[in-house]
């Protein structure tokens, strides 16, 4: 069992336009779960406060949907932000996720931590790889807006 994951992925954008990727609803609704599922924009709500939740739906190409809920706990824009996060609204399990965006040369530094060790090795190796594909479609998002 681990307890946790660690990503870090630079940007050529500015802090502020990466931290709106996180808390910006018609941002996150793009990127968070890839070109491939659809997130509509009115499921997402975002209370970017500590206490504050966030919730999104994610429709899959199968036809299942994925309720994604949590809790803000740290919000210091633009460098940290911290939720909660779960795919199971019903279990009061939580999984922490730490943002931090630092500014490098030539862009932004995000470095994203997942460490509840509520997931078994192999969900957050599954994990690493939907977040990379995530990041990815981010990626795209922020070159066309800079």
């Amino acid at each position: 069992m681990t307890d946790g994951i660690t990503i870090t992925r630079t940007f050529a954008a500015p802090r502020d336009l990466v931290y709106s990727m996180w808390t910006l609803p018609e941002h996150f609704a793009v990127w968070f779960g890839t070109d491939a599922v659809e997130i509509p924009l009115d499921s997402v709500a975002m209370n970017v406060t500590v206490g504050g939740e966030w919730r999104a739906t994610m429709n899959l190409p199968d036809g299942n949907s994925i309720n994604w809920v949590g809790e803000y706990v740290e919000v210091e824009p633009p460098s940290r932000l911290a939720f909660t996060m779960t795919d199971n609204p019903s279990n009061p399990a939580r999984e922490p996720v730490t943002v931090t965006l630092v500014e490098v040369d030539g862009g932004t530094e995000m470095t994203l931590t997942q460490n509840g060790g509520n997931l078994t090795e192999e969900q957050y190796a599954q994990t690493i790889v939907g977040y990379n594909a995530f990041f990815d479609v981010m990626e795209r998002l922020l070159a066309e807006r800079v």
